[in-house]
């Protein structure tokens, strides 16, 4: 080895890892003394394979893909879990998580909170299937998991009071609640809390004064089931009207039973039977001609058969048969909640189940606080309240949402944790805000399994269209999509519409009509998808092409802007021209346009000539007058309005 140019000194140098330890020749005994002890022929020969293979073993590392174990048990994960949480669930180190992070290039620590997507994943990783679980479920699961039903005690039933306006909602509210609470201060409860109880036969029935579809409608939207029971007020000497419908239209999508009231039944031109006629036209059939709707005459002027109402209420909470638990940590959602400049953030909470205390601590979406006081609906300070009963909290760290869940912790830790983890994902979904069901999202959906039911709300100019396109859509609905058509009605797409999209994760279809403005500002923040469409077979072949997981459209249509007819000329050579101030945006000389009557599409074409005083003009912006013609068309009347639009094509569809 130590021969300067020997051989013995070639093979006592460290060798290439490509070397051929094979072809040297055999060692020679009498050469022992040139070599370290173990270190011989075989030595060599030895050290050379097994630098070979380690060679090659990392090689073979990379090469293996990673194939998940069977599924062997199921776990139950919540927002916001941790890795050392899911560690625990899955039974394994947390180390073993972390370097699971590692290889998917994510690098976290044992306190850092997952998403819940990759939580999933990783559980699958380590053969484990999940159950999604919100941090409230998760609180409360195990407390379900041990409650019996001796624990569980009857409840009253929640009761929110909708129908037309005018129809008498407000005065039964009051005359229930002056005929069953005695020497309270009449209109004080209800200015007060938003929400009263009154007692009947020795049993108490909690009524919410809502303000409106409006808010029914968003606290349904963030999954709050307060109501137990709709009771809707139909004017006996005026009939099932639009908003009559809608509230129909709300109750039965949150699938809560409802109660007529038929009001001003001492009218003389009261038609009770005629009302009950309108109705089963809508599939709430009453009871004595058959059906299942409890119908009940009343009069609120007259306080006539209130004790009747009542008790048809207690009837059919008695066969909902509503139970809760007194014992358990508090539970309920946000009805109202402000912010008040001496008290603070105050929220208005209806207790679903268990007993809320002064003291407690609670998580409300994504807000955390103590309870520091509570005020029931006669604002008394009380020190506890609970299942079923209406209570004004203090104690928020900020003003929460209008139908947040209200939930008691007893980790407060975790909760803050939670809250924080909540807030990071409302701020992620405020910056991009598109969790909304449209048309081109449909087919991936289909091809996922996760779309059943298309919801539809469909809104046309007359109502024998709208008869005929509600058969045509429902008779597209497979084996794997079904197509529920919402609403069907006549007129412009309205707020309503647009707020029962957001509830239901429905489509809007117009025919020959448009959005009012409002409706349209409130679309575009929601991300409702709305579909504008002027002949039949195109929307059914729409329809089908969605459904079909085919739908590429390669042009869209793009606003531009629109003007207000204020007078209408005749000229010369020029034909009818139409006098018009722009409303927003610009009016361009290449646009197509859309003449709106009453926001209904009566001619859909160009424009012809566009003119600023006597000059031809390329645009108008808004505020600027100008006249317009439109190409082959003249029955223009003021007051009428031009929609002005251009259609581009669409790279990101084409793509």
């Amino acid at each position: 080895m130590r021969g300067p140019g020997g051989p013995g000194g070639m093979r006592g140098r460290p060798m290439h890892p490509t070397s051929e330890a094979q072809t040297l020749p055999p060692a020679d005994p009498g050469r022992r003394h040139a070599t370290k002890p173990g270190q011989g022929a075989h030595g060599a020969r030895r050290r050379d394979v097994d630098s070979e293979e380690g060679r090659l073993r990392p090689q073979q590392r990379r090469q293996q893909e990673f194939v998940p174990p069977d599924v062997d048990r199921e776990i139950t994960i919540a927002e916001g879990v941790t890795v050392k949480e899911l560690s625990e669930k899955l039974g394994i180190k947390a180390n073993l998580l972390v370097k699971r992070l590692v290889d998917r290039k994510i690098y976290a620590t044992i306190n850092q909170t997952l998403d819940v997507k990759l939580a999933e994943d990783l559980a699958r990783d380590f053969g484990a299937m999940t159950n999604r679980l919100s941090y409230e479920e998760e609180t409360t699961h195990e407390i379900q998991q041990t409650e019996v039903d001796d624990d569980r005690e009857k409840r009253p039933p929640v009761v929110t009071i909708m129908g037309h306006v005018d129809h008498g909602k407000t005065s039964l509210l009051d005359a229930i609640r002056e005929a069953n609470v005695a020497g309270r201060e009449a209109g004080g409860i209800t200015q007060h809390i938003g929400a009263y109880h009154v007692e009947k036969n020795g049993q108490m029935i909690s009524f919410i004064d809502t303000p409106g579809h409006e808010a029914f409608t968003r606290m349904r939207s963030r999954g709050a089931k307060v109501t137990d029971i709709v009771i809707l007020v139909v004017a006996a000497d005026d009939g099932v009207m639009p908003q009559t419908l809608e509230a129909i239209d709300h109750a039965k999508a949150a699938k809560v039973p409802i109660i007529v009231a038929i009001n001003k039944i001492d009218k003389p031109d009261a038609q009770p039977e005629r009302i009950k006629q309108q109705l089963a036209d809508r599939g709430l059939l009453a009871e004595d001609w058959g059906g299942d709707t409890v119908m009940v005459p009343v009069s609120a002027k007259a306080k006539t058969n209130l004790d009747g109402l009542l008790e048809m209420i207690l009837l059919v909470a008695e066969i909902q048969n509503l139970r809760a638990n007194p014992d358990r940590p508090g539970m309920g959602n946000v009805l109202e909640a402000k912010l008040d400049r001496s008290r603070g953030a105050v929220a208005t909470v209806l207790i679903r189940n268990g007993t809320l205390k002064v003291g407690d601590h609670f998580i409300c979406g994504s807000v955390f606080g103590k309870v520091r006081a509570l005020f029931d609906d006669q604002g008394v300070s009380v020190r506890s309240v609970g299942p079923s009963m209406p209570v004004e909290v203090l104690g928020l760290d900020s003003v929460p949402e209008v139908g947040d869940t209200f939930q008691v912790v007893t980790d407060t830790a975790k909760a803050k944790q939670i809250v924080i983890y909540r807030e990071a994902k409302a701020r992620e979904v405020a910056m991009s805000k598109n969790n909304r069901l449209t048309l081109d999202q449909l087919h991936a959906q289909m091809k996922e399994g996760e779309v059943k039911e298309l919801n539809i709300i469909l809104k046309t100019d007359v109502g024998g269209t709208a008869e005929v396109l509600a058969d045509t859509l429902q008779k597209l609905s497979t084996d794997k999509v079904k197509i529920r058509v919402l609403r069907a009605g006549v007129g412009a797409i309205t707020e309503s519409d647009v707020l029962l999209a957001t509830t239901s994760s429905a489509i809007i279809i117009g025919f020959n009509v448009r959005p009012e403005r409002n409706a349209q500002v409130i679309a575009e923040q929601e991300k409702i998808d709305i579909r504008l469409h002027t002949i039949i077979y195109e929307l059914a072949d729409e329809m089908k092409k969605a459904m079909t997981g085919m739908l590429d459209p390669v042009f869209k249509e793009v606003y531009k802007g629109r003007a207000e007819v204020r007078d209408v000329f005749k000229v010369t050579k020029a034909g009818t021209v139409a006098g018009c101030q722009v409303m927003d945006g610009v009016i361009t000389r290449n646009s197509q346009v859309r003449l709106l009557r009453d926001n209904i599409v009566v001619h859909t074409g160009k424009v012809e000539g566009l003119r600023r005083f006597k000059n031809d003009a390329s645009e108008v912006k808004a505020g600027f007058e100008c006249g317009i013609s439109i190409a082959n068309y003249s029955d223009i009347k003021p007051g009428d309005i031009i929609e002005a639009f251009i259609t581009e094509r669409d790279e990101a569809a084409v793509a």
